[in-house]
């Protein structure tokens, strides 16, 4: 009995004394790491269902003017004070360095009316394209022309010249969708890793804001500007003398965002000899050419309006705060951004959704 007893326990100790068997190893996805950003020529094309933004960090671009309209460009953090729904947030992040890293869409009007000057305009696209897309992989960009319908011709690249080389073939004609071109920037093209944080997301409209073949409404186009944190810019192709009751969407479009209108045909002839202070009847966005200053005073109205918008974009101070205010999907937040500095004018976007649905 008792060799039995040590039998068996001599059996136990050497199982126990064994390594313990260790179950295979699962075959399954590796866990998430942190991806370093790449250029984007190396981004895949990213489906439209899955292009949203879950806001836990703002990111509100800030233009600082004086009572000239010159930039204002050696503020502080200390200087600035930001406020959610009328509560002040902490700044978790805040820049005035140049050229920080941007992706623009350029939604450029193919509609009849831009027939009389449709080679300024899209020379000054061109120049705007080259202007912003420099060739370095942290500036990105695409372009949407926009007639009956909107169409993504060039899908986000830093190859400047592909669109300036498609722009270059485009003709205008036939109706404006402008609010549809809207939508598809935000919701149909190829992102870039870390937007719309780092790069942050711009639109730049050449247009006069009127739409006749949209199946988006101007509020569903706002809307969704604003859910995706983009800012837009329009360089308007209304010119002087004529009144366009469609001026007030790109002043809405562009304000609402933190953006604003440029207006280089807006009068670009006073100081040209042989002025002609009404506008003819040969079409509605031409005064009758007394001499050839006429158009050359055009050709610098439009390129003096790209320089403007290409240098704001390049020049805003930035900040970025998580919202310390109660989460909810629907619920649209104002944002009010205050200056300790006199005399100033401060344009930052209004307000946003916290929430991409």
């Amino acid at each position: 009995m008792s060799l039995r007893l040590t039998a068996l326990a001599l059996l136990s100790f050497c199982a126990s004394a064994q390594p313990p068997t260790q179950a295979p190893a699962k075959v399954g996805p590796a866990a998430p790491s942190v991806q370093t950003p790449q250029p984007p020529a190396e981004h895949k094309e990213i489906p439209k269902s899955d292009i949203k933004v879950s806001v836990n960090e703002v990111i509100v671009p800030i233009t600082v003017t004086d009572e000239k309209g010159k930039f204002v460009s050696d503020l502080d953090q200390a200087d600035f004070r930001i406020f959610d729904g009328g509560k002040e947030q902490k700044i978790e992040f805040f820049t005035r360095e140049r050229n920080q890293p941007v992706v623009v869409g350029f939604l450029i009007d193919l509609s009849n009316a831009s027939r009389i000057h449709w080679k300024n305009y899209q020379d000054s696209a061109i120049e705007l394209v080259l202007n912003l897309l420099p060739g370095d992989p942290k500036f990105s960009g695409y372009l949407i022309g926009y007639g009956n319908e909107a169409e993504l011709m060039v899908d986000t690249t830093t190859d400047s010249d592909k669109i300036a080389e498609k722009l270059r073939k485009l003709k205008p004609g036939g109706g404006a969708a402008l609010y549809d071109s809207i939508y598809m920037a935000c919701t149909s093209r190829k992102l870039i890793s870390g937007e719309p944080i780092e790069p942050r997301r711009v639109l730049v409209i050449i247009g006069d804001g009127h739409d006749n073949a949209s199946k988006h409404t101007l509020e569903e186009a706002l809307e969704v500007a604003q859910r995706n944190l983009v800012t837009i810019y329009a360089v308007s192709t209304q010119a002087y003398g004529f009144n366009n009751p469609d001026e007030k969407n790109l002043i809405r479009l562009s304000e609402e965002t933190g953006g604003r209108v440029e207006y280089p045909l807006n009068n670009p002839y006073n100081e040209v000899s042989g002025y002609l202070s009404q506008p003819s009847d040969d079409g509605n966005y031409a005064l009758t050419v007394g001499v050839g200053a006429y158009a050359s005073a055009i050709a610098q109205g439009m390129f003096g309006a790209i320089a403007h918008v290409a240098g704001e974009i390049t020049t805003q101070y930035i900040i970025r705060y998580v919202p310390d205010v109660p989460e909810s999907k629907k619920v649209y937040r104002n944002i009010e951004v205050k200056v300790a500095l006199a005399n100033v004018k401060v344009r930052a976007r209004k307000g946003y959704y916290p929430f991409n649905p």
